[in-house]
C-alpha cells in the first residue's frame, strides 16, 4: 500500500479508501471480514455518511470491528453530512450540521471524526451557519479537519470565504469512464462535447488549493448505471485495452482500473465500495502499480476519449 499525507493535517492515509454505503448488504461476520481484509492490505482510511443505510451503515462498521479506543487510534475515520433523505433536499444549517455529528459519533462509537465533509451543495447554504457549525465541532474535539464532497471550486471559495479551518478533501466521480474534469483539458477550445467544462475545472482548483481528491465509484459508468469491467457490451475496446494491460502485470482488471486513477499525479485516493474482500484486495494491488505514460492513455482513449 502507499501511503501519502494529506496536505494541512497530520494525517498519512492509505491511497485506497474503505468506503462503507453498502455494508448493510453484509450479515455481520461478513462485515468484520471486509473490514478486516482492507486493514490487512494496509488501508488505514474508511469513508461513511450519515445516510449510508439510514445510519445503519456506520453502526454495523462499529459493531463489526469492535470499537474500542485501541482500534480507533489505527483509523482515520471519515463521514459525510448535509443529505436528508428520503426526502430529497439538502440541509447545511447549524443544527442540521450539529445534529448529524453527534449522531455519527454515537453511532461509530467514537469521540471524534478525523473529517467531516458536506456530502452535496446546499444552495440555500448560509456558509456564516456552516462556520459557527465547523468552530463549535473543532473546539470542542468532535472533528479534527472538514472537507467538502461534490463542489465546485465557486462552492469552495464561498465557504473557504467564511470557514476558519482549511477545507482539505474534495470527494468526486471518477473512473476511466466517467472523466469530466480531465476531459476539457485535454480538448481546450475545440468544437465536440468532450470540450465543455462542466465542472469548472476543479481537478486543477484542487492541486493549486492543496486539497486531496477522493474518486468515488472507481469502477462505475453514469451515475450508478454499473460497472464497465467486463462489460464487452458497452465498452468492448476498453475492457480488452484493460485486460492486455493487466496481463502484462500479472494483475486482474479491478487492479488496472484502480491504477488508472493512482497514478494521476494529484495523488487522488480510490474510494472503494465493494463489499467483495477479493476485489478488495484486487484493487489494492492496482493501487501499488505505477502505469506508464502511454497505458495510461491508451486506457483513456479505450473508454472513447478523444486525445486531439
Amino acid at each position: 500500500m502507499k501511503y501519502k499525507k494529506i496536505a494541512n493535517t497530520d494525517l498519512n492515509v492509505s491511497n485506497v479508501i474503505m468506503g462503507n454505503m453498502r455494508l448493510t448488504q453484509l450479515a455481520l461476520p461478513d462485515a468484520e471480514k471486509l473490514i478486516r481484509t482492507a486493514i490487512d492490505e494496509g488501508i488505514n482510511f474508511f469513508d461513511h455518511a450519515d445516510i449510508y443505510g439510514k445510519g445503519r451503515c456506520e453502526e454495523i462498521f462499529s459493531e463489526a470491528i469492535h470499537m474500542s479506543p485501541a482500534i480507533r487510534e489505527k483509523m482515520v475515520l471519515q463521514s459525510k453530512c448535509g443529505i436528508i433523505s428520503p426526502e430529497g433536499y439538502f440541509d447545511f444549517s447549524k443544527e442540521h450540521i450539529m445534529e448529524s455529528v453527534n449522531g455519527i459519533l454515537k453511532r461509530l462509537r467514537t469521540d471524534y471524526l478525523d473529517i467531516l465533509l458536506l456530502h452535496r451543495p446546499d444552495p440555500l447554504m448560509e456558509p456564516v451557519e456552516v462556520a459557527e457549525a465547523f468552530e463549535e465541532l473543532h473546539t470542542s474535539g468532535k472533528v479534527r479537519y472538514f472537507g467538502v464532497s461534490n463542489h465546485n471550486p465557486m462552492q469552495i471559495e464561498l465557504l473557504q470565504k467564511y470557514i476558519p479551518y482549511k477545507l482539505v478533501v474534495n470527494q468526486l466521480q471518477l473512473s476511466i469512464t466517467h472523466t469530466p474534469m480531465i476531459d476539457s483539458g485535454i480538448t481546450l477550445n475545440m468544437t465536440n462535447d468532450q470540450a465543455v467544462n462542466r465542472d469548472s475545472s476543479v481537478l486543477e482548483y484542487c492541486r493549486l488549493h492543496d486539497i486531496t481528491i477522493q474518486a468515488w465509484s472507481p469502477f462505475q459508468h453514469g451515475f450508478f448505471e454499473g460497472t464497465f469491467l467486463g462489460d464487452l457490451k458497452r465498452f468492448p475496446e476498453l475492457n480488452q485495452t484493460i485486460d492486455r494491460i493487466a496481463e502484462k502485470y500479472g494483475v486482474t482488471n479491478t487492479a488496472i482500473a484502480t491504477a488508472w486513477i493512482t497514478r494521476h499525479p494529484a495523488n487522488i485516493q480510490v474510494v472503494l465500495g465493494t463489499t467483495n474482500p477479493e476485489r478488495m484486495k484486487e484493487a489494492c494491488n492496482g493501487a501499488k502499480i505505477t502505469l506508464t505514460r502511454e497505458e495510461w492513455y491508451q486506457l483513456y482513449k479505450a473508454a472513447g476519449n478523444i486525445v486531439p
